[in-house]
């Protein structure tokens, strides 16, 4: 009964140890993310995300997630193209009062393939600024799950925005 009774104690405290740890980390890692996002994140109202990374925006009230890059056309470096091509960025932007909605931003306006660089949604205009990294002549295949993208967020001035009444 002795021995149960050691044992038990150590497991309790061994747990502990364990929970106390994880309380400091995670401590760590949102006052670390607050300070990232407001200094290494942002250039000149320039929000950056990594492939997959989603980012809670309080001033806008709204999670943005960046789900991926759906399609890089862009012209390889080293190449020569007839078309400098289109790098299409998928966003899902959802407010708090919203449900989540996926914008296709690209990195030109191409009206005739139906390419914007900007969507609105609930009042706000989102406009993809940055496409990183450009691909290579290895081709695009290689870049997946290493995307970055910056974006702008303003006021739209747009009053024919189907997200708001």
């Amino acid at each position: 009964m002795f021995h149960k009774a050691i044992i038990l104690s150590l497991g309790i405290l061994a747990l502990t140890g364990c929970d106390a740890q994880k309380k400091v980390k995670t401590n760590t890692t949102s006052s670390g993310m607050t300070t990232d996002i407001k200094t290494a994140d942002r250039n000149e109202g320039i929000i950056y995300f990594n492939e997959g990374e989603n980012k809670f925006l309080k001033e806008y009230q709204m999670n943005v997630t960046f789900k991926g890059v759906s399609e890089d056309s862009r012209c390889p470096e080293g190449v020569n193209c007839i078309w400098a091509g289109a790098a299409l960025a998928q966003v899902e932007v959802m407010g708090i009062a919203t449900r989540p909605v996926t914008l296709n931003l690209a990195s030109t306006d191409f009206p005739a393939k139906n390419y914007h660089q900007s969507a609105n949604f609930n009042g706000l205009k989102f406009t993809l600024q940055e496409v990183a990294p450009y691909p290579k002549s290895e081709g695009t295949k290689a870049l997946a799950g290493k995307y970055k993208i910056g974006i702008t967020i303003t006021p739209a001035r747009d009053a024919s925005d189907p997200t708001r009444k």
